[in-house]
């Protein structure tokens, strides 16, 4: 048995869940922010037998899309800087990072 636990971007997370709620993986869905962009994400936690990883691998593929936005820098005095004038940049959001991780055991009450 394998954890998935699946970091995605706020956009992508309902239709997400629809597609793997489709396919009857169990999931658990914990509300969390990003380091870079300190915008909200969610982190799912998918628990799957062995021959379903590929599977919920190709699901999360499918439904977290990257796409580019543009974000303006945070001021490199950590504070309000006058003559500082940010010029936004752009940079790839979305898609998804998914770590695998072996389940030793699994209890369910």
């Amino acid at each position: 048995m394998k954890l998935l636990v699946a970091v995605v971007q706020d956009k992508d997370t309902n239709r997400l869940l629809d597609a793997l709620g489709e396919e009857n993986f169990k999931i658990t869905k914990l509300a969390t922010t990003g380091g870079f962009l300190k915008e909200g994400n969610t982190t799912l936690m998918i628990g799957c037998e062995d021959q379903y990883v590929d599977h919920a691998l190709n699901v999360i593929k499918d439904n977290c899309s990257k796409r580019e936005q543009m974000v303006a820098p945070i001021s490199p005095m950590g504070g309000n800087a006058d003559s500082y004038i940010p010029k936004p940049v752009k940079v790839e959001v979305g898609g998804a990072t998914v770590f695998i991780l072996p389940i030793e055991q699994f209890i369910q009450f």
